[in-house]
């Protein structure tokens, strides 16, 4: 599923650098990242999904060279096979619910509106325990609420690749549990890899194997 190999990174302006000399992570597993803050660890999602690119080095996505593409073909890739939970939810608050969970599907040409996307974002809704707010604003929902909407956004596309920064951040224990098992149910269902950078080492033990960046 994913292949990188002689990965170099650098921000200019930061002196941030990140090297990455081999890494792979098969169709399927569940891969959690962690390491102290500044490591790289979600710069290296953003490599991965092409929202940037190294250096140096090759970064093969699903099949796909990520890192030979133009920026077109790189977005155009990213919307189809990858969905992305990000760690600040990335919501519009002036739109409901429903109408966040469809945003993809609004925003680029490489994916299709019709009413069988729109009857499974409302089963993705209904499966999150969100279906009885489909019409309420993002900006009267709970920090746990904005995270489930995030998620049904990233899986409605049904992709193979899901990368998530942080899924439970700044979540009680409760509502940690619950998107836990929800991205862990839906991965085991539809053979979807994740790739989930983390802080929760309490629950390191669902996934199939840890990259430590220390």
């Amino acid at each position: 599923m994913i292949n990188v190999s002689n990965l170099k990174f650098d921000y200019p302006a930061g002196g941030f650098h990140l090297e990455v000399a081999e890494l792979s992570i098969n169709a399927g597993e569940a891969v959690a990242v962690i390491g102290p803050s500044g490591t790289g660890k979600t710069t290296l999602l953003n490599l991965i999904s092409g929202v940037m690119v190294p250096e140096s080095g090759t970064i093969t996505t699903n099949h796909n060279p990520v890192s030979e593409l133009d920026d077109a073909k790189r977005r155009a890739f990213r919307i189809q096979h990858i969905g992305l939970i990000f760690q600040e939810f990335e919501l519009l608050e002036y739109l409901s619910v429903l109408d966040n969970i469809l945003l993809p599907y609004r925003i680029s040409a490489a994916l299709t509106l019709n009413a069988e996307v729109q009857g499974r974002a409302k089963q993705l809704a209904e499966r999150v325990g969100m279906s009885d707010k489909l019409k309420r604003p993002i900006r009267r929902l709970s920090q746990g609420e904005r995270r489930r909407v995030a998620i049904c956004r990233a899986l409605l596309p049904d992709p193979p690749l899901l990368l998530a920064d942080e899924p439970t951040g700044n979540l009680d224990p409760e509502n940690t549990s619950k998107v836990l098992d929800i991205l862990f149910d839906y991965v085991k269902e539809s053979g979807t890899t994740l790739v989930s950078v983390t802080h929760e080492r309490d629950h390191l033990d669902r996934f199939d194997r840890v990259v430590d960046f220390a």
